[in-house]
C-alpha cells in the first residue's frame, strides 16, 4: 500500500499531537498516538515512534513518559509558556485600550495556541473582552509598524490627528491639517498606546495616542531631536505626566500623611526622596508636568495630602478650587 504524501511529516504531526492533546495532567498512550496519526493519513508503527519521540527529545521538546499500573503514556512537560504566563498575555491584552475587541479576540486565540486544548479552555474561561473600554480604531497595528519602520529608517513621519466628537465620528484636528514630527519611541502608558517624539517647528517633545493617528508616512526627511533624546528618560518622563497631558514643568513639594506612603511610592518610585515633618506627616520633592490631571490626583487624595510648593503652583490649585466651587455649588 503506497504511503501518503504525508507520511514525511510524521515528526511534525507528533509533535502537533503531544502539544495540542497533552500537558502535566493530561497524557497520550502509544495506540492513541498512532489513531491521532491515522487521522492525518500517516501511518506509524510503536517501533518507529519510540525513535521519533527519543527525537523530539533530542530537539529540544519535554516529552515525558510515565507508567500508571500496566499503562504507558507520554505527555509535554516543560513549554516555552507556562500557564500562568499565558493567563497573564490574557489579561494583558483584555485591558489593553488601545486594542480593539477584535483583534483582542484574535491574539487570545492565537495566546491559546500556545497551550494544550485543557489549558486553553482554562485561558478562555477568563476572557471578559466584550463591554470593556476598547479604541475603535484597528489601523493602530498599521500606525505602530509604520513608526518602528520610520525610526529605523530615521525619517521623520507625518500623519493626521484626530478626535472623537459627540456623534461617535472621528474629527480631524487642525482642520486636517498634516503634522510632522521625528518619531523616536513608543510607550503604553494608562492601558494607551503613545509615541513620543520631536516636534522641530516648536522645539519640545511631544507625545500622541497611536490610536488617534491617520495615514501614518514616512517622508524621508531626516529625524531631528538627537540631543534631546540623548538624555530623554522614558520612564522618567511617564512619572512626570500624568496621563499623558503636558504641562510645564516644575518641582513641586507636596506634604503627606504617612499612611499615603506607598500611593507616592506607586506613582513616583521607589527612589523618591521621603523626608519627614513629624512623626505622621513626611514631604516630598518631585519634578512633573503641570496640569488639571495633575491637580486633579492631588485633590483625589484627599485630606491626607497637601500642596505646598511653588508658590506659582499653588495659585493654580487654588484657582482649580475656585473653579470647581462655582462649577458645583449652588
Amino acid at each position: 500500500m503506497p504511503k501518503s504524501s504525508n507520511q514525511k511529516l510524521k515528526l511534525i504531526y507528533l509533535m502537533k499531537i503531544l502539544l495540542e492533546r497533552t500537558d502535566e495532567t493530561h497524557s497520550i498512550t502509544m495506540p492513541e498516538i498512532i489513531e491521532a496519526l491515522a487521522a492525518y493519513d500517516i501511518s506509524a508503527e510503536r517501533k518507529s515512534l519510540y525513535n521519533d519521540i527519543e527525537n523530539l527529545r533530542i530537539y529540544g521538546l519535554d516529552v515525558i513518559g510515565k507508567q500508571e499500573d500496566r499503562t504507558y503514556s507520554y505527555y509535554v512537560g516543560n513549554r516555552q509558556f507556562e500557564l500562568a504566563e499565558l493567563k497573564l498575555l490574557v489579561d494583558s491584552v483584555q485591558s489593553a485600550k488601545f486594542i480593539t475587541v477584535k483583534k483582542s479576540n484574535e491574539l487570545i486565540k492565537k495566546i491559546e495556541g500556545l497551550a494544550s486544548k485543557y489549558e486553553a479552555s482554562q485561558l478562555h474561561r477568563q476572557v471578559f473582552v466584550a463591554g470593556r473600554v476598547k479604541t475603535m480604531n484597528e489601523s493602530i497595528y498599521y500606525n505602530v509598524d509604520r513608526i518602528h519602520t520610520a525610526i529605523a529608517e530615521n525619517s521623520r513621519i507625518t500623519f493626521q490627528y484626530f478626535q472623537w466628537n459627540v456623534a461617535k465620528k472621528m474629527e480631524l484636528r487642525h482642520n486636517g491639517a498634516l503634522y510632522e514630527v521625528s518619531p523616536w519611541s513608543l510607550s503604553w502608558d494608562d492601558e494607551n498606546y503613545y509615541l513620543i517624539a520631536y516636534d522641530s517647528s516648536e522645539k519640545i517633545i511631544k507625545h500622541f495616542r497611536v490610536d488617534k493617528m491617520l495615514h501614518i508616512q514616512s517622508n524621508g526627511r531626516h529625524r531631528e531631536g538627537e540631543q534631546e533624546f540623548k538624555s530623554f528618560d522614558m520612564a522618567a518622563y511617564a512619572r512626570k505626566v500624568f496621563g499623558m497631558y503636558a504641562g510645564k514643568e516644575e518641582t513641586v513639594r507636596i506634604e503627606c500623611d504617612n499612611s499615603l506612603a506607598g500611593v507616592v511610592i506607586d506613582r513616583f518610585g521607589k527612589d523618591v526622596t521621603m523626608i519627614p515633618i513629624d512623626d505622621k506627616h513626611f514631604y516630598v520633592s518631585v519634578d512633573v508636568a503641570v496640569s488639571r490631571q495633575f491637580l486633579a490626583w492631588v485633590i483625589g487624595l484627599g485630606e491626607g495630602v497637601k500642596l505646598v510648593s511653588p508658590d506659582n503652583v499653588v495659585a493654580l490649585m487654588n484657582e482649580e478650587i475656585d473653579r470647581l466651587i462655582r462649577q458645583y455649588r449652588k
